[in-house]
């Protein structure tokens, strides 16, 4: 069996952190002399407010709201600023994950606010919390990509449950790419999938290795007859960093 190459160059499908912000991936980066590379497969159009108006969504009809992004994050308070909505104190925010509870705090004061999210980062730890607030009204501002696993879990359940675009998802153009060659790619959605190869429809994956952050982003890589070399999160490796490390640890040998 041939060894996998080493890892020396990764490209990280999210767009570059802002100046004097660290990246999660900078730890691994530095400690194995990596070449880390940003750049978003693909973008987000805003929906206007008045669109969201004239679909008779009504933010103060709900009691929660959901994110499953930081995009979702900031198009919700977008469109309450548009809509000059006044969140009363008392609504409730349920994040996917800690990031996305901490990434809230862009906008609101969290001691004045409800923020509720699981101690993991599996879906599954996150629909059990929201088993456990049941009585809720639950707003689930998205994009127009978006998997399936929230609405289906709310109408299996039975729970109050309204779900809505606030921004849609289009692949961003990555011709520039074409003949750059990375040995790691990691994405973190199907829709970086879509895009990948909206932009090249030929694509090989020869000696490329390809991460995925989630069930779908790693199914839509089956489902294009590519490998997925670095699954995350599993029970060995809750985060797609620690996966990483472990795979470079392996081939870097």
């Amino acid at each position: 069996m041939t060894k996998e190459a080493k890892v020396k160059t990764i490209l990280i499908s999210q767009n570059k952190p802002e100046p004097g912000k660290k990246s999660i991936f900078d730890d691994i980066a530095a400690k194995y002399k990596l070449k880390l590379d940003f750049r978003s497969f693909i973008q987000v159009d805003a929906v206007p407010g008045r669109d969201i108006r004239r679909n008779k969504i009504n933010i103060l009809n709900h009691t929660a709201i959901i994110f499953n992004s930081k995009n979702a994050v900031d198009h919700f308070f977008r469109v309450v600023e548009e809509l000059r909505v006044e969140l009363p104190q008392d609504m409730k925010y349920f994040c996917l994950t800690e990031g996305i509870g901490m990434y809230i705090q862009k906008y609101i004061f969290l001691r004045k606010r409800k923020v509720f999210y699981p101690k993991t980062n599996l879906e599954n730890d996150f629909l059990t919390l929201i088993l456990s607030h049941k009585t809720e009204k639950y707003l689930f501002p998205c994009s127009d990509i978006r998997k399936p696993t929230i609405p289906d879990f709310f109408k299996k359940h039975k729970l109050i449950f309204e779900e809505a675009t606030f921004y849609k998802t289009v692949s961003a153009d990555l011709s520039d790419l074409e003949e750059v060659f990375y040995d790691v790619i990691v994405f973190f959605s199907p829709a970086d999938i879509k895009s990948l190869f909206d932009n090249f429809p030929n694509f090989k994956q020869n000696a490329t290795r390809l991460a995925a952050f989630g069930e779908s982003t790693q199914r839509a890589i089956i489902e294009t007859d590519l490998i997925c070399n670095i699954p995350a999160p599993t029970k060995d490796n809750p985060s797609i960093v620690k996966a990483l490390e472990i795979y470079i640890k392996t081939v870097n040998v």
